[in-house]
């Protein structure tokens, strides 16, 4: 059915944004219950953005040649199995497989999602635009998968929710009707266009980028729960209350990029918004960096979310404005695989720089977004050549 073709799109963005925050927002009490320092815990996460940067270099093909509903199918199949599979972990090994299927899924979603909803929605004509709105709901997902998972009697049951709203998703994938799959990736093509100056710019752009949100999502509880702890407050429940201000990051980001999809004309003025968030979310990390308190912490969270919002959506629709859309397929699969290849850099490093506390590795984290804004620079130089 028609009708129901944007709806999957959307579904595949909100879990795709679960995918993304799982580890974050299980990550106190899977440390605790496994004995996990913060250096072992940062394989794991690493190790779904390695997963899922190799599997982002082949979904393209794959999509083109089977379709997007059995991508979709196999998207949610597989990421509800990784929920439960993270649920009922008992060993560091299961996490490790749970991440690697997790990675599976999770580009199988973002695949037919991010395809899919610039074709569906604004007519087609506005990318950008067209994006910011799509990945609202994939910060709606920030949002609601940290609250689900830690507002439950237990991870367990929230992880359980998720993959049961997973095979709701499926159900839904299954009766859908679908574009034609056409989304042009071609290894050679991939590669090629790697070597042009936009389509290179916006690689390293993500390559920051993706590093910034997913270093978010997946250590801002644990840093939320040291300063909760250090407080000292027993009327304050550390684990849910970092679990919340988690899920205000989501929040931040969601309404940021609604925002942002109210902006006609987007992406003709998307290097400067680029550049601007860029600038801003120097300084909040500088302050989420050196906060001493919850309060200052979580106004800079916050500003974070909303300063990281259009950054995404934006790049991509960027990029896309200046080639053929034969081509689309082609720089998505490419720019987004190194775009996960360094969020997986950052989690290594992350986990290898804290010393006493999570806190002390955040510095990292405003060194890349001031090479975010740099790039930033370059992008509205960039010019696309003949192909």
């Amino acid at each position: 059915m028609k009708q129901l073709t944007s709806i999957v799109a959307l579904t595949c963005v909100f879990m795709l944004a679960c995918c993304f925050v799982v580890f974050g927002a299980c990550s106190v009490g899977l440390t605790q219950r496994l004995g996990l320092s913060d250096a072992a815990w940062s394989l794991i996460p690493a190790l779904f953005l390695y997963t899922a940067c190799l599997v982002q270099i082949f979904i393209g093909a794959i999509t083109d040649k089977a379709g997007h509903k059995p991508v979709a199918l196999v998207g949610f199949v597989v990421t509800a199995a990784s929920m439960f599979m993270v649920a009922y972990a008992d060993s560091v090994e299961m996490l490790y497989g749970a991440a690697v299927l997790l990675g599976i899924g999770a580009m199988s979603l973002n695949t037919v999602g991010n395809t899919i909803i610039p074709q569906v929605l604004f007519g087609g004509k506005d990318p950008a635009r067209a994006s910011n709105f799509g990945n609202g709901f994939f910060g709606l997902g920030l949002f609601c998968a940290p609250l689900i998972i830690n507002y439950t009697p237990s991870y367990v049951v929230g992880l359980s929710i998720l993959g049961v709203l997973n095979v709701l998703f499926l159900l839904l994938a299954l009766v859908s009707a679908y574009p034609q799959a056409s989304l042009g990736y071609k290894f050679s093509t991939a590669f090629k266009l790697l070597g042009h100056a936009p389509v290179l710019i916006a690689a390293l752009a993500l390559l920051c980028y993706v590093g910034l949100e997913n270093s978010m999502s997946n250590w801002t509880a644990k840093l939320m729960n040291e300063l909760y702890t250090a407080a000292g407050s027993a009327a304050v429940d550390a684990e849910k209350s970092s679990a919340t201000v988690l899920s205000i990051f989501g929040l931040a980001i969601m309404v940021g990029r609604f925002i942002a999809a109210g902006v006609k004309n987007l992406t003709a003025i998307g290097t400067k918004v680029i550049i601007a968030v860029s600038a801003v979310s120097i300084l909040a990390l500088l302050g989420l960096y050196m906060a001493t308190s919850t309060t200052l912490a979580i106004a800079a969270v916050v500003l974070i979310g909303f300063a990281f919002a259009p950054v995404f959506p934006t790049v991509i629709g960027v990029t896309f404005s200046k080639y053929e859309p034969q081509y689309y397929g082609s720089i998505f699969g490419i720019i987004f695989a190194v775009g996960l290849f360094g969020g997986g850099l950052l989690q290594n490093l992350i986990g290898s720089m804290a010393g006493e506390t999570v806190q002390s590795a955040f510095i990292v984290l405003t060194v890349t977004a001031a090479v975010m804004l740099v790039i930033g620079l370059l992008m509205g130089q960039a010019k696309a050549k003949e192909i």
